[in-house]
């Protein structure tokens, strides 16, 4: 690193768990974010300012005038552009040491499959069960861990699926392929705007931890916020011996 990355990066280098060593494996890393919304927005903004050496954005959206009450990766001036456009823009003005790859396309199984293989690690910041069970199929089979996230209304919720670890879920064990679940858009059901921020920020802190090898990850766990209370729920997840995905009899 050189002097000015030493500098910028001085507030984690000072914590004894990260060090010169767990900074510089941030620097080589490289984070897949599903979804350039809010979640992805405030997930996307702390990779960078930490120092994500290469971050890959992936959305088909534009932005539009409804987004900004919580997407804060987006501004007024960038109505009508691909989110990830105006993501990259926002992310280098963060932190010009780092590259970002803006990829405006909707990703299909094949296409997840391929920039799985290539990342230190999976944030899914999408809004639909369709593609959060895309996602999951690609991490499982390329061993990566996934970070993923959900917010509506006033209620949050985050965990981790680690395909490395012998005994974790995937995220079909959690909300099963044919589980009927439906998916609730802000657009009719509307979302607090610091919700989306705090969830992301943790996917952020957990993607980080997961790098750096710090910690203990969310694997086989699942927290639920209720933000009208700001209360936690943590319930354990268990890995389905007959999950469609991960089982290994599959």
């Amino acid at each position: 690193m050189s002097d000015q990355q030493l500098l910028r990066y001085s507030r984690h280098i000072l914590l004894d768990e990260i060090g010169i060593e767990g900074q510089q494996r941030l620097q080589d890393a490289s984070a897949l974010v599903i979804g350039a919304g809010g979640l992805g927005s405030a997930a996307a903004m702390y990779l960078a300012s930490a120092g994500v050496g290469r971050i890959v954005l992936v959305d088909d959206d534009e932005v539009d005038l409804t987004n900004l009450q919580r997407q804060i990766m987006h501004t007024t001036q960038r109505v009508g552009q691909a989110k990830v456009d105006s993501g990259r823009a926002a992310l280098l003005q963060i932190n010009p040491d780092i590259d970002v790859v803006a990829l405006r396309e909707r990703a299909d199984a094949a296409r997840l499959a391929q920039l799985a293989e290539g990342s230190s690690v999976v944030l899914d910041c999408c809004d639909n069960f369709a593609t959060r069970h895309a996602v999951n199929r690609a991490i499982v089979a390329a061993r990566v861990p996934l970070v993923s996230g959900a917010a509506i209304r006033f209620d949050g919720q985050i965990s981790v699926f680690d395909p490395r670890l012998p005994d974790a879920p995937c995220y079909a064990c959690l909300f099963p392929p044919d589980g009927g679940f439906q998916d609730a858009a802000c657009s009719s059901m509307g979302v607090f705007a610091p919700l989306v921020g705090m969830i992301g920020a943790m996917q952020a802190a957990e993607a980080l931890k997961i790098i750096m090898q710090v910690g203990v990850s969310l694997a086989g766990r699942l927290l639920l916020l209720d933000a009208r209370a700001m209360e936690w729920t943590s319930i354990g997840v268990a890995r389905n011996p007959a999950c469609p995905v991960c089982s290994p009899c599959q």
